[in-house]
């Protein structure tokens, strides 16, 4: 049993490192979502609620390119390699959070104050994902404070542009943070090739 074991956790491993390799940690594709949350919070307070709720809809489109941009500019390949059977997981959480908005909306139609904190906390819940995407467990306290910011914000009735602030500052730290550490970490191993992220056959 042990001996099928230890194959199997270098498998992911490899798959992990090559996620981590390729988007920054997934601190590329934070920072982008943060802007996003950023500019709600600038169009809530300076416009209205309506445009701020239009502004994460709309800007959510584009934070997976803008990450991958972000990657890229950070010198890494801002997409992982071809077989790596963890990009099927990611692809998998990004259309539970296209699934979810519907929800949020929703939220937003009963009580405006509602709509951000009800995406902290889908947007949270898809970062505990992120702890098996990456191998990174401080996916488990920002998607644990996100949700936690998301139920307090939504139980107090915050202002929607104070609470598309706070979500912006969470994903701002632990974007640094995420980056910050990843500059740290040993240099990837290039030799990884697809049949290894595959997996036996």
């Amino acid at each position: 049993m042990q001996a099928d074991i230890q194959p199997m956790k270098h498998d992911l491993s490899s798959a992990q490192a090559d996620m981590r390799h390729a988007y920054c940690g997934g601190g590329a594709g934070m920072l982008a979502s943060e802007l996003v949350w950023l500019a709600a919070a600038v169009a809530t307070i300076s416009s209205s609620s309506t445009h701020g709720v239009s502004t994460v809809l709309i800007g959510g489109m584009f934070i997976h390119p803008a990450g991958m941009l972000i990657a890229k500019l950070l010198g890494r390949p801002g997409n992982h390699r071809q077989g790596n059977p963890l990009g099927a997981l990611a692809g998998a959480s990004t259309f539970w959070l296209i699934f979810s908005l519907p929800l949020a909306y929703a939220a937003s139609l009963q009580r405006i104050e509602w709509f951000f904190p009800a995406m902290l906390l889908i947007i949270g819940g898809r970062y505990l994902v992120f702890h098996s995407l990456y191998g990174l467990r401080i996916y488990w306290a920002c998607g644990l404070l996100l949700a936690a910011a998301g139920l307090l914000l939504g139980v107090l009735l915050v202002l929607p542009g104070i609470s598309a602030a706070i979500g912006a500052a969470i994903e701002l730290v632990f974007g640094i943070t995420i980056l910050v550490l990843d500059r740290r970490a040993p240099p990837h191993d290039s030799s990884i090739n697809d049949k290894s992220l595959r997996g036996p056959a």
